[in-house]
């Protein structure tokens, strides 16, 4: 089984980010949920991202830098929207990094470096999103450059579909997230 970090996006750490945690937990797998904004949640994205620009985003990611430290190096890194930067930087800088899940959110790999040869990830973000639709172009760059990447679109979907916690919710979609992220993780194993 694997060990992954989970980080929560721009709302918090909000029922549906501990129901997903829980799931993969029940799946037989080690997660940890660090909290990134100290126990404050959002009622919508906007207030969440304004929280996120007043502490710095660069508060946010140290946070999840530091919320690894302690922890062995053989892990999952996993993100949904905000919490993809930690995820994904920490995906490619931290050394023995087993694989990525960048849901709703996937920066320029130049960002953090060079994506790392070889190393697996997904890609998930829905057709509908505006906040994704930012950054579809790299996530299909980041895809067609690497082979152990996959990206993968859901039709009709807003963002953060895969909280169920959330009015944006889509049970459908959010389901075949779940199974793909399981294959993965089970591939990994």
């Amino acid at each position: 089984m694997a060990e992954i970090v989970l980080f929560h996006h721009a709302q918090g750490l909000t029922d549906g980010m501990n129901a997903f945690a829980d799931e993969l937990r029940s799946a037989g797998h080690t997660v940890h949920l660090p909290d990134l904004f100290e126990s404050q949640t959002f009622e919508d994205v906007e207030s969440g991202v304004a929280y996120a620009q007043q502490i710095g985003f660069d508060t946010v990611l140290q946070r999840g830098v530091d919320a690894v430290a302690s922890l062995p190096d053989d892990l999952v890194y996993a993100g949904f929207s905000l919490g993809v930067m930690p995820a994904q930087k920490l995906a490619q800088t931290r050394a023995g990094a087993r694989g990525a899940l960048l849901i709703d959110a996937c920066f320029p790999s130049d960002e953090f470096g060079s994506w790392p040869a070889g190393l697996p990830a997904q890609i998930h973000g829905g057709t509908d999103d505006d906040w994704f639709a930012e950054d579809i172009d790299a996530a299909r760059q980041l895809a067609e450059a690497q082979p152990s990447v996959n990206l993968f679109c859901y039709a009709g979907t807003a963002h953060l579909f895969a909280d169920s916690s959330l009015p944006t919710y889509d049970a459908a979609s959010a389901a075949q997230l779940r199974e793909r992220v399981a294959d993965f993780l089970t591939r990994l194993a």
